[in-house]
């Protein structure tokens, strides 16, 4: 197919109107955990380090529960894009909110166990020390945070990503003036370090949950889909529904986040100046994610809504729309972290074996930019397509098969210490940026191919696999 601006256009024009949002709800989300790290690595290093590490332990599991919750808006943008009936849609709202209650209580029975035994994680004891307070304390943010999540996903698939925005952006602000405040000990607080980050990010996110139902009890279309709620809209089909696509994207996002967390620990291993390198190339890298996660969530919402029409010609034009939105993104992302990757280590700390090696990091970050980022919008893509068990599969053979014993070998017996691991993230990456891509192309040719209509492409779609 020749390419064309102008018929492409209305397709970026429309996954932009969504994207953007999320772009900046999730740079909002990001600068928070840039922001700690800066305020806390000027603190001690040793805080900067235990911050990595708690986080690399409690994102493994967050990870999970938050991909887990995206199966909400495939599902809801399916049933909007079909035009079936309020009662419907509350229906599955309810049944969302037993879903993510039972997510809740899983994900707090898997990390609430580690707290006492974070010494056995190999870490040096002064990161240790520090890492306690702090991670007891983003583990009770838990709950406030994924019932934002639900509502989020939620709206997401009724075509709105604005809400979340400004609620993240607003309540992230806060949540670093409340780091200024308790990390240094301003205002009669006492200094906290890591802890301090810690107590800000459980406020903050309270008031992101309590500002979001607000806002949507403030509002009669979203009012609407609550106050239909009614007991007989509870059925443990729905519940089953959510969990068969929620939990192989959660596994989809936990072995890759396990990649990662394990990283962590391992580069631990080498030395606390190499393990607060690799979590400043690391948060480089987050920010640039994120631009390629907004496509993503406009990615899936667009295909939903398209499939749920039964128009399979903006399905096609939708998501290859959103790979070329992609493909720019990664190269402003590739290019600043490239050019400006012996600047950047600076913004963090002033220790000179910590920016050397962050330095080299950031290059190799730079590197795997268009990987990670066609990825992540090629998973978007499926899960537009409720397609996830597959790609689950796909992730765990590429991110723990190929990429984690590849990265120990090029870090231990190699030698080449964290820069190893590095390499090893970007063969990682490439395996499901080509499969992903691959296996969607695959399967709306069987959707065009089978020529469904809407009510036949639901159950259609849960038998891909």
């Amino acid at each position: 197919m020749i390419y064309s601006f102008a018929k492409y256009r209305p397709y970026y024009r429309r996954n932009l109107r969504l994207a953007f949002p999320v772009m900046l709800t999730q740079l909002g989300a990001a600068l928070v955990g840039l922001f700690d790290s800066i305020m806390v690595g000027h603190y001690s290093t040793a805080d900067l380090a235990a911050v990595s590490f708690s986080n690399a332990i409690f994102f493994t599991v967050m990870v999970f529960a938050m991909g887990t919750l995206m199966a909400i808006t495939p599902i809801v943008g399916f049933a909007e894009g079909a035009q079936e009936s309020k009662e419907r849609i509350a229906a599955l709202l309810a049944n969302g909110l037993i879903y993510t209650t039972i997510v809740m209580l899983l994900t707090l029975l898997l990390l609430a166990p580690c707290w006492p035994i974070l010494h056995l994680f190999g870490q040096e004891p002064d990161v240790v020390a520090c890492a306690r307070p702090y991670y007891g304390l983003i583990v009770l943010s838990i709950v406030p945070f994924l019932f934002f999540c639900l509502c989020k996903q939620f709206l997401e698939g009724l075509n709105n990503t604005t809400v979340a925005m400004v609620i993240t952006i607003a309540c992230n602000l806060l949540n670093i003036f409340l780091n200024w405040i308790f990390i240094y000990g301003h205002w009669g607080a006492p200094a906290m370090g890591a802890a301090g980050a810690g107590l800000a990010t459980l406020i903050a996110r309270f008031l992101t949950a309590i500002c979001f139902i607000v806002v949507m009890f403030s509002r009669r279309r979203w009012r609407q889909y609550f106050t239909l709620i009614n007991r007989s809209m509870l059925n443990w089909s729905d519940v089953k529904h959510l969990i068969r696509i929620g939990t192989p994207i959660g596994l989809q996002s936990f072995v890759e986040c396990f990649l990662f967390t394990a990283s962590f620990i391992i580069i631990g291993w080498i030395s606390k100046e190499s393990l607060a390198a690799h979590h400043i190339a690391n948060q480089m890298a987050d920010m640039t994610f994120m631009l390629a996660l907004g496509i993503g969530a406009a990615t899936t919402i667009r295909v939903s809504h398209q499939l749920g029409k039964g128009d399979l010609q903006a399905v096609q034009m939708a998501s290859r729309a959103s790979v070329h939105l992609c493909l720019l993104m990664n190269t402003i992302g590739a290019t600043i972290m490239i050019t400006l990757r012996h600047y950047l280590p600076y913004i963090f700390t002033d220790d000179p074996e910590v920016i050397e090696i962050a330095s080299t990091l950031i290059l190799i970050g730079g590197l795997f930019q268009y990987a990670d980022g066609l990825q992540c919008v090629g998973a978007a893509m499926l899960r537009g397509l409720q397609d996830v068990r597959v790609p689950m599969r796909i992730a765990a053979f590429a991110y723990i098969g190929v990429a984690l014993p590849l990265g120990i070998v090029l870090t231990f017996p190699c030698g080449l210490g964290a820069k190893g691991m590095w390499l090893a993230f970007v063969i990682g990456l490439l395996i499901p940026a080509v499969c992903y891509h691959i296996r969607f192309r695959k399967q709306l040719q069987r959707i065009i191919t089978n020529n469904d209509n809407p009510n036949e492409t639901q159950s259609r779609i849960s038998r891909m696999d």
